[in-house]
């Protein structure tokens, strides 16, 4: 088991457990590298002890992870830590195919279809790659509450070794959706994934699995030699045309199903168009049943058959002995039933002693989750701890208590403690000065909403385009994830219209200024004795106005009259 806070490979740091199975356990973890949350699956103990399989399960792990596609969990990374073989994954926050399942049933037609179709999808993307699953089941398969799909364990699944079915309960698992060549002892194709993909979607439709039995080679003989349930009988409102599909892909004879799961995803893009509802059952092309099957199902059937004639005999054999044993069983059974009910009484009496009255430890708030749940189960009672982020408290600190403190409870029952948590929280820095895209993408990256505006600045303010100006959060205060929103205000860099007639401006400087910002300028001349020939007198844009493209600025410059003063000729005597 790994420990919360546990880092593998120097990079992962394990949150907590979301999963055990038969094969590996699954973790919640933090990219400390790229600052993301993944999936880190652990092999389980016995299969990394196995290193025939560890080889094929990296060589197998390492070429799934190629695979890009929505429908399909993407895999990150594969490696080894101290004996610990792993799988890093995108982490997806959904539940299995196989809960939704076991809640609700069957589901509606068009789910099941919809569902169907993104599994088809993905599949045909892995066998594109040239990567056949092996272990397609709804436990393999990841829903999210908008509807999405996504098929995981690539790696594991093709790494194990699918024809030897064995007790564990990964094989009984799997072996409900094994298709008839893997049960005698056969490779697997890409009509293998096929087959798999078709008692899956008779269980969507059904709630149910179509072969059930005691242990996995009794299925497995189902899978090979009986016919699959028809949908229509089981739910009449089901159109021939999608059992067909279901009849198409779970052939016995390979031969008989899909040629591509493509083709199979063609198909059940039209299942359920009205013209297709009369179509009539589908009739296999090939021989459902083939010699290797039967000698396989032979040697199965032959060894369950041998076991259950030795226990006939065995049977018969005991059967004088028993009655012998009849009525001594009788009194034993007698006497055990009495030594029952006084066991029964002692625990009563216990039950009562341990039902006494306490209280819930005063002061509890503000203590450590370990100083709290030390009080608590001192006192006699159970510790639950249920972790919020609240801005107001540090981490660690117990915000409050469910009963509340010296409130008389029962011995034995349970106290939640409320404690403050900056698991998914991140601290916010200070982003002045930096460059907006960058730090955007870090925020959204870390679950952060991102409300960008900008400020308009001119080169005098000296502040780089597209950089941060302020933020509406205080760095060092905390943001919680997929829940917060922070505001930048950045800097867009505009020009603005300078004061022409402070007599530094040109002609031919003015005319530049026009040209670099796609503006067109207009001189005219205005006879005025107070300005030198060629002084700028006038502009038609407002110093400080912003300037925009594609319109005029009207430049006025001041001549002097041309004709010479008039003298007074009586004044020259």
């Amino acid at each position: 088991m790994i420990n919360k806070g546990e880092l593998i490979d120097n990079r992962y740091k394990i949150i907590k457990s979301i999963g055990e199975g038969g094969m590996a356990n699954v973790y919640l973890a933090w990219d400390t590298i790229l600052e993301r949350e993944v999936a880190v699956k652990i092999l389980r103990g016995d299969l990394a002890e196995d290193e025939k399989f560890v080889r094929r399960f990296q060589r197998e792990a390492n070429a799934a992870s190629s695979l890009r596609h929505p429908n399909i969990v993407e895999m990150y990374d594969v490696g080894e830590d101290n004996g610990k073989y792993f799988i890093v994954m995108e982490y997806v926050d959904g539940k299995t195919l196989k809960s939704l399942i076991k809640k609700r049933g069957a589901l509606n037609l068009n789910e099941a279809i919809d569902i169907m179709l993104q599994l088809a999808s993905g599949i045909a993307c892995a066998h594109d790659s040239y990567i056949i699953h092996r272990d397609i089941k709804p436990q393999n398969v990841l829903i999210l509450e908008d509807g999405r799909v996504k098929i995981t364990d690539f790696g594991i699944a093709m790494a194990l070794n699918s024809n030897e079915l064995t007790q564990t309960n990964s094989v009984m698992g799997s072996v409900h959706y094994l298709p008839p060549e893997q049960a005698s002892g056969s490779g697997s194709t890409i009509k293998s994934d096929i087959y798999s993909l078709g008692i899956l979607m008779f269980e969507l439709l059904t709630g149910s699995v179509p072969f059930k039995g005691d242990n996995a080679v009794e299925i497995a003989i189902k899978h090979m030699k009986d016919p699959i349930p028809s949908v229509c009988n089981i739910n009449p409102s089901i159109p021939q045309s999608v059992e067909n599909i279901i009849l198409k892909a779970t052939a016995k004879n390979p031969k008989n199903r899909y040629d591509s799961v493509s083709e199979m995803y063609e198909d059940l893009k039209t299942c359920l168009d009205p013209l297709r509802f009369e179509e009539k059952r589908l009739v296999y092309k090939y021989p459902e049943h083939n010699l290797e099957n039967t000698k396989t199902i032979t040697k199965l059937e032959s060894r369950e058959i041998k076991n259950k004639s030795l226990e006939i005999d065995e049977d018969k054999k005991s059967e004088k002995s028993d009655k012998k044993l009849n009525r001594a069983l009788t009194v034993a059974g007698i006497v055990c039933v009495v030594i029952v009910l006084i066991g029964l009484i002692f625990i009563f009496v216990l039950s009562i002693d341990k039902s006494k009255d306490v209280y819930v430890p005063s002061n509890l708030e503000g203590l450590s989750e370990k100083e709290a749940c030390k009080k608590i189960e001192k006192a006699d009672l159970i510790c639950k701890v249920d972790y919020v982020f609240d801005e107001e408290y540090e981490e660690d600190v117990v915000i409050k208590t469910s009963p509340k403190s010296d409130t008389k409870i029962k011995a034995g029952n349970t106290v939640t403690i409320t404690v403050s948590s900056f698991e998914d929280t991140i601290e916010v820095q200070d982003y002045t000065k930096k460059k907006l895209d960058v730090v955007k993408a870090e925020l959204e990256e870390a679950g952060i909403r991102v409300v960008t505006t900008p400020k308009k600045v001119t080169k005098d303010d000296k502040i780089e385009e597209n950089s941060i100006i302020s933020q509406s959060v205080k760095a060092g205060e905390r943001l919680q994830k997929n829940n917060d929103v922070i505001e930048l205000v950045y800097a867009t860099l505009i020009t603005v219209y300078p004061d022409f007639t402070d007599g530094t401006y040109t002609r031919d400087l003015i005319q530049q200024f026009c040209d670099d910002n796609d503006i067109t300028c207009v001189f005219k001349e205005e006879e005025d004795n107070h300005f030198n020939e060629g002084d700028i007198i006038l502009q038609s844009r407002s110093v400080g106005d912003e300037v925009k493209a594609k319109t005029t600025l009207t430049i006025t410059i001041a001549t002097n009259s041309k004709e010479e003063p008039k003298i007074d000729e009586t004044l020259e005597g």
